[in-house]
């Protein structure tokens, strides 16, 4: 432990300090059965001394601190109450030994005089003789105190050896928890980390995210700060400035930096002494609009409330230990000061038992700061409540441990640890008045409570609270992006659509929506979009369906004129047989249009390109022939013969539709194989909505289509051949302007494809089939079903005839 090494130095000066420090002790001293020690640090080294050999300081000689003063005579009351009482240790009286603990590594020869008897130290004593030792043994019980953290880690290892309880009402270093260490040691006052929660609080409290954090140098400071650091980093809260504060700190420099970092909340955990030198600095250096935050070792400081230019400063908060009324401690003191104390050389028996505090009134004791006033009362009944059970030293301390008693209407237990599960904290504000008024609280029993009542407060900011940042707060939807390595400091950027930001989560990250969702641009949450389709009661829905019905319909009715007239030289010159074969595989490509509706599915996706793909391709087929025929009949037979003729024996155009077909249904067949149409959502067009379409690999079907163009290709470029052919025989140029109204519809349909990708696309490829199909029946077949019912004159071998030999006149000239 911290100072532990000094203890072998002392050693040897402690019979030394013994002959040559005595003074009177009536204070200091109370006979009793059974005595407590105490240590407070009644004066204070203010700096520290340097010596040749190891010598015991003389605190009567060092600046005294009246606070601590009115701590010891509380112990001394604390006794006497415990030794009037008729219930407590009846029959035992309980005495104490005080000494004046001014430093933290100079104060050992007090420390060894409680631990000692008969001038020897026995350490380690066996319990089983314990008896035949009680002669070597200290009659010292328990020591109260020390009060600072520093002190208690040099002089609390010192008390294990023998395992004496240790019970201090001010040292606050967490690391004090720890009870491997420190076996027998206990507290009154909770650990720093409680401090520093309630300091967290009530920046929290008042949205402050950039803070200085100046503390003292030594264990209670420096464990201040670390808790600080860890208890912030995963809050808002930022610590834009932290200095120790020592002897040698330049104020002005300090301040300086503090205001070019634009830091208005100040934290200072530090003792007393430091804490006024720090504010007094702060006064002469004109500081001003600061918020102070103290913690409980000075914010109930009695001078710099009433300081000449504290105003001007700022704003003092303070967390400190709630204000307890010791009942009769004031009759105590009053009737102490009224006794007229001489000196008793029969009495002198030790060092640093003197006060030289003669001149002190009572008023002035009762007026001084009473913070832990509490803890020590509440120690000295902690340790003496167990000698009520027992006067066995293991026993006691257990008992010690587990002590559960009611004091002043608050429950005394200890955890585990040692610490206090007792005592609130009030949270103090200095007013005008140069008083610290209690504007919240922070309780733990039953539960822990935080209040704080803003209206109490009057800050330097015409009763606004100050504000203290780096940067100004983002909006909702805006993510913070940090400028240096502190999260105070950032720039805001707004999340685009498609992400949003959850600020309890991550404030740095916009967050993509699921594929499922939608926001705008600067969103905190993801809405759900609507997912369309197009569906069957949809009034195009209906009307492309009626025409598809009307379509095959009318083939139906056509297909059945042609079987009645079908040695009729219009349907001969249509194509015949063939002419059956188109119109039932453009009535089978109609099938295709009642796919494209409804919720897509797999089975729908295919069905809604399969069939017109693979029976239009027949069709073209028949057309590709059709049109050779006719060119071939007119224009080659009589150049090429053995071309035709080997193209009449062989039934060429069955041929060619039957390869054509063929080759159609293997290269839809290894498409479908590789990747098969299936339902995708697609979320491109619409940010708030799902349009459910058909993906279609485009390599999956690249062959089947480019085969389809080759046949359009070549279909277009035979029928143009027969342009100029009789006019019964313009099947070439009807299947020309029917290829000319396909390749225009489709051109149509990629252009509105390309730039509107919304619900109606579905639409419009069904008008588009629908389109191709409506083209071949209205412009090809139609003018033949027109000529046999309405001109049937024209329906006749003769004017045909007549036709042909108007032509081969005209061709031959």
């Amino acid at each position: 432990m911290k100072h532990f090494h000094v203890f072998l130095c002392v050693l040897g000066s402690h019979l030394t300090a013994v002959t040559q420090c005595t003074v009177t002790a009536s204070e200091f001293q109370l006979d009793g059965d059974y005595l407590l020690g105490g240590l407070f640090d009644i004066h204070h080294v203010s700096n520290p001394f340097y010596h040749v050999r190891p010598e015991a300081i003389d605190c009567s000689s060092q600046p005294f601190l009246l606070p601590n003063y009115r701590k010891f005579q509380l112990m001394r009351f604390s006794v006497e109450e415990i030794n009037n009482s008729t219930v407590l240790l009846p029959n035992v009286s309980l005495g104490y030994r005080i000494f004046d603990h001014c430093s933290d590594d100079e104060n050992f020869p007090s420390i060894l005089s409680l631990i000692s008897a008969n001038g020897l130290i026995q350490p380690w004593r066996d319990p089983q003789k314990q008896q035949a030792q009680m002669s070597n043994q200290s009659k010292v019980i328990s020591v109260i105190g020390p009060f600072t953290s520093s002190q208690t880690l040099a002089a609390a290892p010192l008390f294990m050896m023998d395992l004496i309880p240790v019970v201090s009402f001010g040292a606050s270093f967490s690391g004090l928890s720890n009870n491997f260490n420190l076996p027998s040691f206990l507290r009154t006052v909770h650990s720093n980390k409680v401090t520093i929660e309630i300091i967290v609080n009530i920046v929290q409290h008042f949205n402050w995210s950039w803070v200085a954090f100046l503390n003292s140098d030594d264990d209670f400071g420096i464990d201040g700060l670390e808790l600080f650091i860890d208890r912030i980093k995963d809050i808002e809260i930022c610590l834009a400035y932290t200095r120790v504060l020592n002897e040698n700190l330049n104020y002005s420099q300090m301040f300086k930096q503090i205001d070019a970092l634009r830091v208005h909340i100040i934290i200072v955990f530090a003792p007393k002494q430091t804490a006024e030198a720090l504010i007094d600095s702060a006064i002469k250096l004109n500081i001003t609009n600061k918020v102070w935050i103290a913690d409980d070792g000075w914010s109930l400081n009695k001078n710099l409330p009433k300081r000449k230019g504290i105003a001007n400063i700022g704003t003092v908060l303070g967390v400190s230990q709630s204000a307890v009324t010791i009942p009769g401690f004031s009759d105590f003191i009053y009737s102490f000061k009224s006794q007229s104390h001489s000196e008793d050389v029969a009495h002198q028996t030790f060092c640093n038992q003197v006060c030289n505090c003669s001149s002190l009134t009572p008023e002035d004791i009762l007026a001084a700061d009473p913070s832990f006033s509490f803890p020590v009362y509440s120690a000295v009944y902690a340790a003496a409540m167990p000698y009520t059970m027992s006067c066995n030293v293991e026993l006691v301390l257990a008992g010690l441990k587990k002590s559960n008693f009611t004091l002043l209407n608050q429950k005394i237990q200890f955890d585990d640890n040692g610490d206090p599960t007792f005592g609130s904290y009030s949270i103090v504000y200095w007013n005008d008045s140069g008083e610290a008024q209690e504007v919240g609280f922070y309780t733990f029993q039953p539960s822990v409570k935080f209040f704080i009542d803003s209206t109490k407060i009057r800050w330097f900011t015409e009763n606004e609270v100050p504000a203290s940042f780096c940067s100004k707060k983002c909006e909702n939807g805006y993510a913070k992006k940090l400028i240096g390595t502190q999260k105070c400091c950032f720039t805001c950027e707004i999340c685009p659509n498609g992400t949003f930001l959850n600020r309890t989560v991550d404030p740095y990250t916009c967050i993509k929506c699921k594929m499922t969702e939608w926001s705008d641009e600067g969103s905190t949450s993801c809405n759900l979009r609507a997912v369309e389709y197009i569906t069957f009661t949809d009034v195009g829905t209906v009307l492309l369906i009626a025409g598809a019905c009307a379509f095959i319909g009318l083939t139906l009715a056509m297909s059945i004129l042609f079987a009645i007239n079908y040695n009729t030289p219009v349907v001969r010159s249509a194509g015949g047989p063939m002419c059956f074969l188109i119109l039932g595989c453009l009535s089978l490509c109609s099938l295709s249009v009642f796919f494209y509706f409804g919720k897509p599915t797999m089975s729908f996706c295919i069905l809604r390109f399969l069939p017109f793909i693979l029976f239009y391709t027949v069709c073209l087929a028949c057309f590709v022939v059709r049109s050779f025929q006719i060119v071939c009949i007119f224009k080659i037979a009589a150049k090429f013969p053995q071309i035709h003729s080997w193209w009449m024996k062989y039934h060429g155009q069955w041929l060619v539709i039957t390869g054509a077909f063929i080759i159609q249904a293997l290269l839809l067949l290894f498409g479908y194989a590789y990747e098969p149409p299936i339902p995708y959502n697609d979320i491109s067009w619409y940010p708030d909505k799902i349009i459910v379409d058909c993906y279609i690999n485009i390599k999956a079907t690249a062959c089947p289509v480019i085969f389809l163009v080759s046949l359009c290709s070549l279909c277009f470029i035979f029928s143009y051949m027969g342009k100029d052919l009789p006019k019964n025989y313009n099947e070439a140029k009807a299947i020309t302007f029917c290829l000319l109204l396909l390749i225009l519809t489709w051109i149509i349909f990629a252009t509105v494809y390309m730039l509107y990708r919304g619900r109606l696309i579905v639409t419009f490829n069904a008008v588009a089939v629908l389109s191709s199909l409506y083209s071949f029946l209205l412009w090809y077949f139609f003018p033949k079903c027109y000529i046999i019912i309405i001109q049937p004159h024209k329906n006749t071998q003769q004017y045909f005839q007549g036709l042909i030999q108007n032509y081969t006149k005209t061709i031959s000239q």
